[in-house]
């Protein structure tokens, strides 16, 4: 490769988008010479083209570029006195090799590709990336010229040329491992060539998408919602990639592979970048995700895998409940929980030690795959980088605050009075509060403690009604969007009307607990009548509170019921459009509205239809 072009264009590229690469790998391939870590980021001439990748191993004739051109000069000193010198550029005899402790990049030019090796195996490649205009074609690298060498930080300019078109980019690299690729207005898209056993289109208001190739045989492409972070979990288990991007109108498809001898794998993630940004990591350690099987044997049994976490981090996986894929956080202990929908169980993933274990049942059944793998830290060492981690440090806080959402992930409280008065918030442990009252004859004297146990109890209804009718809305909205989509979108009639029938499941069960849940003027009956139990002791008082009690529960527990149904449906509407989009960028669009109405309506649940922070 020969270079021709100047350093002052590096400014230009600065204000153009970004691709950032990070890797963070194992320990250092040596330099030619020596067995030392590379502490720095050094530029490399292999003197001639790389044919594959035999020939990182060899680097007897490689030449190390100097951090000062002028230092190839006969009299270095004289040549930096005299600015008649100044402006000199490094022409490669071969091709360019970047590298410090985190990664080896190689701009193969025979191939008009950049591959990036991974430091812990020189063989083991992560990460091919080409234009997509070129990707598959015939393509060289024909330019190559340095903008910044340091010692610290490098930058090239590299220009991909085939099918007659010149497509260019700066690629900057730093000690830290980042790789910052800036496409030129010309470079359309940007495929990304790795082999993914699953892809993740992670959601931190609802449940994750999980796009695992060997469920879609009749198909070559998907097209996935871009919702600015796509995790790639590699082959081997022992990596992930992560993409992140910008706002935009990018458009993101996974083009499945034809592998006859294992698993069907993603091979290349293919982006329409709409002129903006995109964002890469490669995170690497043994077992960093793991795929388990869930044999019919784990049935109603305590399970411990074999797998272990290789870090502290919020391990996550999904498991199928309720007839909907759900998220669960591994806990560091076993122990037993209560939610609507399936009641009481033994909650169903746990660490013994570092070990995974399982306790499915009926409720939550050993069907399928769990997939384990992590996105945010949680007592993780400072050397762990997450998902997350690489999200803030590509987009930038202000822009990941949004994608987070915390105050959605937290749980709307039904504590009116905070940490005083009735601690446990709900018709149940009201009545039971009040319960101890007239058990003890105590109903006079302690009138004001029952009336203000009452008033939480109102006030814990009042918000379940108010939630329930949140969902109505969500419904309402959802049928009117549909129905408007019909009359433009008649081509994609079988996802809309999937998408239908799960919206009408909200008014449903609606529907069919309309008379148990009552009103709030019903609650205010009871309430009434409860309060007038204390103006006077009489005989009848306590049995006349037991039967009010029975229709306070019974009320109560029809709302919890009710609202956890109704998060369940809508959680599956938003899998439904996020699984049901793949054929076309139209029925993406479609679904990326559908997604962003139940997404609006998930955040802040109810403690009665899921954990916190889920």
């Amino acid at each position: 490769m020969k270079s021709d072009r100047g350093i002052g264009s590096y400014g230009l590229f600065l204000r153009k988008t970004t691709l950032i690469v990070l890797l963070i790998t194992g320990t250092g391939i040596s330099a030619a010479g020596s067995d030392r870590k590379t502490a720095n980021t050094l530029i490399w001439d292999t003197i001639s083209p790389l044919s594959d990748t035999a020939g990182l191993q060899n680097r007897t004739n490689w030449k190390l570029v100097p951090t000062d051109l002028l230092m190839l000069e006969r009299d270095p000193a004289t040549a930096s006195s005299d600015p008649g010198y100044y402006g000199r550029e490094y022409a490669f005899n071969g091709d360019a090799v970047v590298e410090n402790e985190h990664l080896t990049a190689a701009f193969q030019s025979k191939k008009g590709c950049v591959v990036i090796y991974s430091k812990a195996d020189s063989k083991s490649k992560k990460l091919q990336f080409v234009p997509l205009e070129l990707k598959g074609r015939p393509a060289k690298i024909t330019h190559c010229s340095i903008l910044q060498n340091t010692g610290q930080d490098a930058a090239l300019e590299v220009t991909f040329s085939g099918e007659g078109k010149n497509l260019s980019a700066a690629i900057a690299f730093d000690r830290a491992g980042i790789v910052d690729i800036k496409p030129d207005g010309n470079m359309k898209g940007i495929s990304l060539i790795s082999p993914i056993e699953h892809g993740v289109v992670p959601s931190f208001i609802g449940d994750d998408l999980i796009f695992s190739p060997s469920q879609y045989a009749s198909t070559n492409t998907l097209c996935v919602p871009s919702e600015n972070l796509f995790v790639g979990l590699l082959e081997g288990q022992n990596d992930m990639l992560v993409v992140t991007w910008p706002e935009g109108k990018q458009q993101m498809k996974l083009v499945l592979g034809d592998n006859q001898q294992g698993p069907r794998l993603v091979e290349s993630v293919d982006f329409d970048n709409d002129g903006k940004s995109l964002y890469l990591a490669v995170l690497s350690a043994p077992g960093i995700w793991h795929k388990e099987e869930l044999k019919p044997a784990y049935l109603e049994k305590d399970v411990t895998i074999n797998w272990k976490r290789p870090f502290h981090a919020k391990w996550i996986t999904q498991l199928s409940e309720g007839r909907v894929q759900t998220t669960y956080t591994f806990r560091e202990t076993k122990g037993n929980i209560w939610r609507g929908v399936i009641g009481h169980y033994t909650y169903p993933v746990w660490f013994s030690s570092d070990n995974a274990s399982y306790r499915l049942s009926k409720k939550i059944p050993p069907r399928g795959q769990s997939i384990i793998y992590f996105l945010e830290r949680k007592n993780s060492p400072a050397s762990v980088l997450a998902p997350v981690d690489i999200m803030k440090a590509t987009l930038g806080r202000q822009t990941c605050d949004a994608i987070l959402d915390l105050p959605g992930r937290k749980l709307r409280t039904h504590h009116r009075r905070g940490g005083q008065g009735v601690r446990r918030a709900c018709t149940c442990g009201c009545t039971e509060a009040i319960q101890v009252v007239f058990d003890a004859g105590q109903e006079v004297q302690k009138k004001e403690y029952v009336e203000g146990a009452l008033g939480d109890m109102v006030y814990f209804v009042t918000q379940h009604m108010n939630r329930i009718g949140e969902y109505q809305d969500l419904a309402r909205d959802m049928m009117e969007f549909l129905n408007k989509t019909r009359r433009t979108a008649g081509d994609l009639k079988p996802l809309l009307d999937r998408m239908e029938a799960i919206v009408q499941e909200i008014p449903q069960e609606y529907q069919s607990k309309q008379e148990v849940i009552m009103s709030l003027q019903y609650t205010d009956e009871l309430t009434q009548q409860t309060k007038a139990l204390t103006r006077k002791k009489q005989p009848g008082n306590l049995p006349a509170y037991e039967e009010l009690s029975m229709k306070w529960r019974r009320m109560g527990g029809a709302q919890d019921d009710l609202v956890a149904q109704c998060h369940r449906i809508a959680r599956k509407l938003f899998q439904e459009a996020g699984y049901g989009c793949t054929s076309s960028p139209k029925a993406v669009a479609i679904a990326q509205q559908v997604r962003a109405r139940c997404r609006k309506c998930l955040r802040y649940a109810d403690g009665y239809e899921i954990w916190a922070d889920y």
